[in-house]
């Protein structure tokens, strides 16, 4: 067996696909440059391997953002599996999004790039997972707008997945959801600098942004985790350390994040209806997905409520549903990782054995 340092891509990785990839929109996306790493070794069959699907703002560097997942003996376990993550298309990660040069004028895409899906997003995935030479996801894992590219393999690609773990997310965008990605991008466009995302790099709507993170952050937490870390407690008058919390994800934000992909990645997540144009009935176009699947709610989640995965896990027939008890809201899926790396290795294991599809079927 490979020493583990062996087993790590050390950097990311580029993927050109040769053909254009056709997006919903009926528009044909040449030109595309996809970045990725992975963990661990693609066996001869093509069959030992791992997606993990990001979030909103996420990247391919799953050891930076799920470090208790990755590693020997964990959910994520590189001595045995081929774990790849690849950043999404429309992010600024890597991947081909509104901060890439055009290869038509070499200009910024800015406002003109097209509008993208997670079907889209998946559709790559698969075109980048077949240059590899995977030819099936022994598991496919991710939370938030993750999870929704995991629902979207179950039901697109049904042949690929052995399992599936969708985490604090929704067969659909629930509404409350689309009223605050709304309220972040009218913060975005009401910024002088927006110019419709034609801005050069680094000079974008950075008030704009931060406002956007901030708001962002009070529906990924919870009121609870906020009474008890901040209370009332200021530095001066009106200055509260709620607020200066805020202000400071808001300002970190702006430096790692482009905001004309946060505009047409939180439009993808709005339009994201799992059953549109598969019979539109979600209850039953889930009953059709018989994979084994672990889904896992927040009991503190403000933006995708216990409810919206009740709703997955009763439709799902080979589903089981677990609940990480967090304070942190919807963030608990990237804060809580111990807990949250136990379940999934739970499941992997009774899976192994065949227990989910006995006691779930």
């Amino acid at each position: 067996m490979k020493p583990l340092e062996e087993l790590i891509s050390p950097a990311t990785g580029w993927y050109t696909p040769e053909i254009p990839l056709r997006l919903d929109s009926g528009i044909q996306l040449s030109g595309i440059r996809v970045a990725y790493r992975h963990w661990g070794v693609l066996n001869s069959s093509g069959d030992n391997a791992v997606l993990v699907c990001h979030a909103l703002t996420g990247s391919a560097d799953v050891d930076s953002w799920w470090p208790d997942l990755l590693g020997p003996g964990r959910a994520l376990d590189p001595m045995k599996d081929y774990i790849l993550c690849s950043n999404l298309l429309g992010g600024c990660y890597g991947t081909t999004g509104p901060s890439s040069p055009d290869p038509e004028n070499g200009r910024r895409w800015g406002n003109r790039f097209p509008p993208v899906s997670v079907r889209d997003m998946v559709r790559l995935q698969k075109m980048l997972a077949e240059h590899l030479g995977v030819r099936r996801w022994r598991m496919v894992i991710g939370g938030s707008l993750g999870g929704m590219q995991v629902l979207e393999w179950g039901a697109g690609y049904p042949d690929w997945v052995e399992s599936m773990v969708p985490i604090a997310t929704a067969v659909r965008q629930p509404p409350w959801a689309i009223g605050f990605s709304s309220v972040q991008r009218q913060a975005i466009e009401a910024d002088r600098n927006w110019l419709g995302g034609d801005y050069p790099s680094g000079q974008g709507p950075r008030a704009g942004l931060a406002t956007a993170r901030e708001i962002a952050m009070l529906s990924y937490r919870h009121w609870e985790g906020f009474e008890q870390r901040f209370g009332r407690a200021r530095h001066a008058i009106h200055e509260y350390e709620a607020v200066s919390y805020l202000n400071h994800q808001g300002s970190r934000f702006i430096d790692r994040f482009d905001a004309a992909s946060y505009v047409l990645l939180t439009r993808a997540m709005d339009d994201f209806d799992l059953a549109a144009g598969r019979g539109d009935h979600p209850g039953k176009l889930l009953g059709g997905i018989r994979i084994p699947a672990l889904v896992v709610s927040i009991d503190s989640d403000l933006l995708y409520p216990p409810q919206e995965q009740t709703f997955l896990a009763r439709n799902l027939p080979l589903a089981e549903h677990v609940v990480l008890r967090s304070l942190h809201g919807h963030d608990g899926f990237l804060i809580e990782t111990e807990r949250l790396n136990a379940y999934v290795c739970d499941f992997r294991g009774r899976l192994e054995t065949s227990s989910v599809r006995v006691c779930c079927g």
